[in-house]
């Protein structure tokens, strides 16, 4: 059963984004001054006494406005209320009941959510009880004095949250579902491909750059497994981006890729690679995350029966360090091999996690050994291999146990990593290779000794 859910709801600077990470203990939601910063849905977990809840984090609403973006960010909490088993409308106790919260409160009557309105930046214990007083004329019940950004009232009103919450199932506790990433460069279609998958209007599409801000998590299930998609913000070069709303939703989108489990790098077809998809690929390979390159606008290319192979060619020779990295060709607009993504990322997940006995590792090395000999210094010294094997997982990871390690140059390093691939797959995740050698190993045992009782 999936964790029920709480949706934020307010007009723009009230607060929702700050009582979001305060009642998930996160800094997820990005917090700012200016007006109009969340504007897609946007999921974090929340827990309370023995309940495990989602809470969605909305855009502000504004009725009486239909200028750029406003009519999306409505879009988004109306979605966000349809999956909601209760609404939390935040208000502001400083500026008072007015009109906006007023035809906000009006809306969701018609909802069928349970509603409890939180009168938020009520830090002082004397007059939040008389600020909060005057949101008695919402007719929605009564109101909670809180301060998001101090934490007063926010346990009570979490107490009476988990109230209305459906009772606890005895399958509430899911296994985690994979997390996978979509990440690139702005307007290269994230948000699309989102939409496209989860066939709905999960995040605004705009050809204004920047649109995406927040990280948009959305859970579902394919391959017979259960996955936490995250939309990120378009990352553009570092010297282009001003400190603001479009800085801190690219410094999530790095995290993003630190806490997934594999990336879905998305590439426009129509401008192939560029120098900033060369370092996020290179950011992927560095955080060691399995990855699945798609190229996006398919159907805006001209083809013919060699259009595909020869820009897959082209593209990984530009990419060359994630050439374990599977390659789709995708139309997010038509919805073209879209769902082919999961059958990869499935496959990727698995060799990213897995492991090969000793035994194994050193039959695999035997024969690279056999095929190519290890170099000679100009010394005549040459370098042995004796064995290596598996240390870890996430990304795989191998110790090999050598003579000297300067003996073996970047070639022969890049060959014997091939050989591992050839013989071992791991296709669609980085892997790598620690190489230790008789001195460093004689280090350790002394040192081991010294620390060592006596």
């Amino acid at each position: 059963m999936a964790r029920p859910v709480v949706a934020i709801i307010g007009r723009p600077n009230v607060g929702k984004s700050t009582l979001v990470n305060r009642l998930c203990q996160s800094r997820e939601a990005i917090v700012h001054d200016q007006p109009g910063i969340t504007r897609d849905r946007t999921y974090q977990d929340g827990f309370w006494r023995d309940r495990d809840f989602r809470i969605v984090d909305t855009g502000g609403l504004v009725f009486d406005d239909d200028s750029e973006f406003l009519p999306e960010i409505r879009e988004q909490a109306d979605l966000a209320l349809e999956e909601a088993v209760v609404a939390l409308l935040i208000v502001d106790g400083q500026q008072g009941l007015t009109a906006a919260d007023e035809s906000i409160a009006e809306w969701l009557r018609s909802r069928e959510c349970e509603t409890l309105v939180a009168v938020n930046k009520c830090e002082s214990p004397e007059m939040g009880l008389a600020m909060a007083a005057d949101f008695w004329g919402l007719g929605l019940g009564e109101p909670y004095a809180i301060s998001a950004i101090h934490g007063v009232g926010t346990g009570d009103l979490l107490d009476h949250v988990v109230e209305l919450l459906p009772p606890r199932q005895p399958n509430e506790d899911l296994d985690e579902p994979i997390q996978i990433a979509i990440v690139g460069r702005p307007n290269v279609g994230k948000s699309s491909l989102l939409n496209s998958i989860c066939g709905e209007t999960r995040a605004i599409v705009s050809p204004i750059r920047g649109t995406t801000r927040d990280t948009i998590d959305t859970t579902l299930e394919r391959e017979g497994k259960a996955w936490r998609l995250i939309d990120t913000a378009g990352i553009r070069r570092r010297r282009s981006v001003n400190y603001g709303p479009e800085f801190f939703g690219i410094n999530r989108s790095f995290k993003a890729i630190e806490r997934s489990d594999i990336c879905v790098l998305v590439i426009d077809a129509l401008d192939g690679v560029t120098e900033q998809d060369q370092r996020l690929a290179g950011r992927i390979e560095q955080d060691g995350r399995a990855c699945v390159l798609v190229i996006n606008k398919w159907d805006a290319i001209q083809k013919d029966g060699s259009t595909m192979s020869l820009m897959e060619k082209e593209l990984r020779a530009k990419l060359y360090f994630l050439d374990w990295a599977t390659m789709l060709f995708t139309s997010a607009l038509t919805g073209q091999r879209v769902e082919s993504i999961f059958a990869l990322a499935s496959l990727a997940v698995e060799q990213h996690r897995r492991r090969v006995a000793t035994a194994v590792v050193n039959e695999v090395l035997k024969e690279a050994l056999s095929w190519r000999s290890p170099p000679t210094s100009r010394g005549g010294r040459q370098g042995r291999l004796y064995y290596g094997t598996q240390v870890a997982s996430r990304p795989p990871s191998f110790t090999l146990f050598v003579n000297e390690p300067k003996l073996f140059g970047d070639s022969y390093r890049r060959y014997v990593e091939r050989q591992i691939r050839e013989g071992l797959g791991f296709e669609g995740t980085p892997i790598k290779l620690f190489w230790r050698g008789k001195q460093q190993r004689a280090a350790e045992r002394d040192l081991a000794r010294q620390q060592s009782p006596s």
